[in-house]
């Protein structure tokens, strides 16, 4: 970002994003091999993502919630909106430890959905403000600091404080459904016992991006009332 009041270089408070910048390449990093690593190990009783997924929404009266393959890699999610869920090709096709986990993570979130979740019931209801606030947000920041204007400045760090509320709230969200997640291959006898550990690491190397990113957004809006301070 701009230095500002510093010219074009980076101010001072950059060193408060070290630590994250860090935190967040790591977290990418530990979820990719993770990920990779279980790719290439079959689960004993031969489920694909997509039979795992469509087993665990029928035993638990999605019966209607239909699965279908999406492009990317990692892009697996569920949909409130269209009551969708999506999974990867990696994860649709294969029948791999870490496409059961995977898939077992978005049938929690449908069923956090069926079941009316609290922090996803709010989640998605700040969700459209959070996307519009995260793409607004340094339009007004930028603009406030170049004309000095501090009214677009705090308009631009509200914008983007709601952004750091969707991430937040994000976290029990994931971490919740990585725990029904386990709970439901082990409850629906989908792995054996031993292959309970391999699914959870998956889990928890994917919930590790999540805290990455919570915590690079809370230390960036740390940043910017730090900025804007300097400007009274």
């Amino acid at each position: 970002m701009f230095g500002y009041g510093y010219g074009f270089g980076l101010d001072p408070t950059f060193i408060f994003l070290i630590p994250a910048i860090i935190l967040a390449a790591y977290a990418q990093s530990k979820v990719t091999s993770t990920f990779n690593k279980y790719l290439k190990v079959r689960n004993s009783y031969g489920h694909t993502g997509f039979e795992v997924a469509r087993r665990l929404l029928d035993a638990n009266g999605l019966q209607d919630v239909p699965v279908e393959l999406v492009g990317g890699r990692l892009s697996d999610h569920y949909d409130p909106r269209k009551r969708v869920l999506r999974l990867s090709q990696d994860v649709y096709s294969s029948n791999s430890l870490a496409s059961v986990g995977v898939a077992a993570h978005e049938c929690g979130h449908a069923i956090q959905h069926l079941e009316g979740y609290a922090p996803l019931i709010i989640r998605n209801a700040i969700a459209p403000v959070a996307s519009f606030g995260s793409r607004a947000a340094w339009f007004f920041i930028i603009g406030g600091f170049i004309f000095s204007w501090m009214n677009l400045i705090d308009i631009g760090i509200l914008l983007f404080s709601a952004a750091v509320a969707f991430q937040v709230i994000t976290l029990p969200v994931e971490f919740n459904a990585s725990s029904r997640a386990v709970a439901l291959l082990e409850g629906n006898g989908l792995v054996p016992s031993n292959e309970i550990g391999p699914a959870r690491e998956v889990l928890r190397a994917a919930a590790l991006t999540y805290v990455a990113a919570t915590f690079t957004a809370v230390i960036q809006l740390v940043r910017l009332l730090v900025l804007r301070g300097r400007r009274d």
